[in-house]
């Protein structure tokens, strides 16, 4: 396995002192820093072969091409999609998930059909379909979740029906840390004709993702969740469904055609990519993979649950903080969200980052999560593998300081 301690050694970022202390980042759940392996990549590519992609035959263009098209190939690989068509470029997460709901939802949801989503949602894998249920009359369904964390297993057997035309779920939750049982849910949703649409923006970066063993119809993740730049981000989906859906953006690239009143497409995947695509993010990407890849997505994997190991106990033996989510450590990911009673996440965060230490408050784009739990806000701290034991011991000593500070009044 890899040293781990040396792979922060690949972050020049994490090298710096915030309020005259080391630098904690913890806030990975929101994005990941950036190894110096793909900003060489990011460089290279605008000092050596910026170019715009299929349009030109120099050599700049050839090779900017290939690159472009050898990270999706890359991707393939990294998800097990079937074939390089099924892997589209997107701006992230959010535009995969909304080219979704305006693209497969307007052509397949009918008035009187169920859209199934989880209290646990991010907002872009619950408003899009709000939408999408407004302009089809369509029913959007929430899925509980138990006590521990977990989605109610029993309800979803009861919920999902043949009214049922799309489930879409998060993968990994960006707030409890739970892992959803997507396997089973997608046969429970293919039994009832019902398409399985993942959010794997917090999973594809910390586990193994295979789209063909999940069965997924449709997964989007984000790149700059997983070592990669913003703005680039992936939307599989199988050809059945991708074949049978019309584009959302239009104009250059994607046609094959023009005429003066109509026009046609081209083939997967470049039929839903108009416009010039974000080619340095895309050719960073398959960096950041090959970067991941020589790690060990596995290896990342075990090392993290060794972090969450080590931290969680740490967590749930201070007095006055509650942990959401999970309370089983082999069940939480490195998503750790928290309080401590009578300070207001904001006020915590603020003073762990006097503290050095980076961790997210609020709501974490899940309002509805966070009526759930009857909370207004959260602190959230996330971990990656260039976070060490080191770092989880300068959190534990600075909630204790923080709390503390605050039981003592100095405010």
């Amino acid at each position: 396995m890899k040293d781990f301690s040396s792979l922060r050694n690949d972050f020049p970022i994490l090298f710096q002192d915030v309020n005259d202390e080391p630098l904690v980042y913890l806030d990975n759940a929101a994005t990941t820093q950036k190894p110096t392996q793909v900003l060489d990549v990011l460089r290279y590519y605008y000092e050596h072969d910026n170019a715009n992609v299929h349009r030109g035959v120099h050599t700049l263009a050839e090779r900017a091409t290939k690159d472009y098209e050898a990270s999706r190939e890359k991707v393939r690989k990294f998800i097990n999609a079937g074939e390089t068509a099924e892997v589209l470029f997107t701006r992230g997460t959010t535009t995969g998930l909304n080219w979704l709901a305006r693209s497969y939802g307007d052509a397949f949801v009918k008035e009187g059909d169920e859209i199934v989503i989880s209290y646990m949602e991010h907002h872009s894998n619950i408003i899009p379909w709000q939408q999408l249920a407004d302009r089809k009359g369509a029913t959007l369904r929430y899925l509980s979740i138990t006590d521990e964390g977990h989605l109610d297993m029993e309800e979803v057997e009861k919920v999902i029906n043949k009214k049922t035309a799309i489930v879409s779920l998060a993968h990994v939750s960006n707030v409890l840390g739970v892992v959803n049982p997507i396997k089973e849910i997608a046969q429970l949703a293919h039994a009832n004709d019902a398409v399985m649409i993942v959010d794997g923006a917090q999973s594809t970066p910390h586990m193994k993702v295979d789209v063909q063993d999940l069965d997924a119809d449709f997964f989007a993740f984000s790149g700059h969740k997983m070592c990669g730049p913003t703005g680039i981000g992936v939307l599989y989906g199988k050809r059945k469904y991708l074949d049978a859906m019309e584009p959302v953006d239009f104009g250059g690239e994607m046609i094959d055609f023009v005429n003066l009143f109509d026009s046609t497409w081209k083939e997967l995947p470049w039929k839903f990519e108009a416009g010039t695509p974000n080619i340095a993010g895309a050719i960073a990407l398959g960096g950041a993979i090959d970067y991941l890849n020589e790690i060990g997505i596995e290896n990342i994997h075990q090392y993290e649950q060794e972090l969450v190991d080590y931290v969680l106990p740490k967590l749930q033996n201070i007095e006055g903080v509650t942990i959401y989510g999970p309370q089983d450590v082999a069940s939480h990911t490195g998503v750790i969200a928290f309080n401590i009673d009578g300070v207001h996440p904001h006020d915590l965060a603020t003073a762990l980052d006097m503290e050095g230490v980076a961790v997210r408050a609020g709501h974490h784009c899940a309002q509805p999560l966070m009526k759930y739990l009857n909370v207004p806000a959260t602190a959230r701290a996330s971990f990656y593998f260039y976070n060490t034991k080191a770092d989880a011991d300068r959190l534990i000593f600075a909630i204790e300081a923080t709390k503390e500070f605050f039981k003592d009044g100095l405010i």
